[in-house]
């Protein structure tokens, strides 16, 4: 039976996979385990060298000296060790990637598009982590700034299980585990990728049955259905779409958080299911773990966040979900998902708060 060809996103990393990627994280599980069992403490260096040896491969030589030149800008910028400069550094730097002419020309480096997209998706989620290490070196001491030089942010923005689509992973929490040397034990990591595969397989075939028998995004892709359904039927296939979202994460983030734990880090906790989430606010904080980690690290908590008076916890959620929509893309319909998430997050923290007063408390 043929698959729902609509979910632009799952088939492009589903293709990518079994075209290249999936070897080239073999190939990183191999250095990793060899450089933890022979060399632990150079075990940062030889993942750095194997992961711009992977970018170079994958995007070639111009797109390995574009995601270098935003690490050299984002590391020059930080010494100056002003925050709000980083940030605006970051977003000029992203918002390179929207300018007609720039697209353009990075359009003639492949053959293809979907070779232009995968460094497109590359950059976008290497602008966060740049921004993590270049924030990280503005808020530490003169004395920590050994443990924040050139070739760490390089060991942070090229490590390969990461690289095209993240999990996001915060560079405070990145170095502390990098640099935290174990007892090595093959028997242990041997089952932990035994497990770790078995799962993923499952939850790849799962998305797979769903992509093949549920035609969830071709049925959102025309009006006629959608006028012709009732609302039960509108509200399943809501429901349905944002179940095959959360499956499609489990493989999507599975896959990276295993070679996370194969390196001897600890990777942010996969996707919790939807069907068990009732809140806005439960969502942002279970669904995209190391997105919400740094989301609140590095925007939320320093605007103020709910420490701050009524006003400023509103502006600093405005700016967090702001930051989230143009990061996604800028386009319009971000704008306005953004908006009615941030409206969502404040009605309910707001409903919270109202309920907490002593005086409602005894009226219910």
């Amino acid at each position: 039976m043929p698959q729902d060809p609509m979910d632009f996103e799952w088939s492009y990393w589903i293709e990518w996979g079994r075209e290249r990627i999936l070897w080239l994280l073999a190939g990183h599980l191999l250095v990793s385990q060899m450089s933890r069992l022979l060399v632990e403490k150079y075990k940062p260096w030889c993942l750095m060298v194997y992961g711009m040896a992977a970018c170079w491969s994958l995007l070639g030589i111009k797109g390995f000296a574009v995601i270098l030149l935003h690490a050299a800008i984002s590391f020059a910028v930080a010494q100056f060790q002003l925050s709000l400069l980083t940030w605006l550094c970051s977003l000029i730097l992203l918002s390179t990637l929207r300018i007609p002419a720039v697209e353009e020309t990075k359009r003639k480096w492949y053959d293809t598009e979907n070779e232009y997209y995968l460094l497109l998706f590359t950059v976008s989620v290497r602008c966060l982590f740049c921004t993590s290490f270049s924030l990280e070196y503005c808020w530490h001491a003169p004395t920590q700034k050994s443990s924040l030089s050139f070739p760490w942010m390089l060991a942070y923005v090229f490590y390969y299980p990461t690289f095209h689509n993240g999990p996001l992973v915060n560079f405070d929490e990145f170095s502390k585990q990098m640099r935290r040397q174990e007892a090595f034990s093959v028997k242990t990591n041997l089952s932990i990728l035994i497990v770790g595969i078995i799962r993923i397989f499952f939850w790849w075939c799962l998305a797979e049955l769903m992509i093949h028998l549920m035609y969830i995004h071709a049925l959102y892709s025309s009006a006629l259905p959608l006028e012709s359904a009732s609302y039960w039927a509108l509200g399943g296939l809501a429901l349905a779409q944002v179940l095959f979202f959360y499956v499609k994460y489990l493989v999507l983030y599975g896959v990276p958080g295993l070679l996370l734990q194969m390196d001897g880090l600890k990777p942010p906790t996969l996707p919790r299911c939807v069907s068990l989430m009732h809140s806005f606010t439960e969502m942002w904080r279970s669904f995209d773990v190391g997105l919400h980690r740094f989301l609140v690290r590095y925007i939320y908590v320093p605007m103020g966040g709910s420490q701050s008076s009524l006003l400023g916890t509103l502006l600093s959620t405005a700016l967090t979900f702001a930051f989230v929509s143009y990061w996604h893309g800028g386009q319009s319909y971000l704008w306005y998902w953004g908006a009615l998430n941030w409206l969502g997050v404040i009605v309910e923290n707001g409903t919270k708060r109202i309920l907490s007063i002593s005086l409602i408390q005894d009226l219910i």
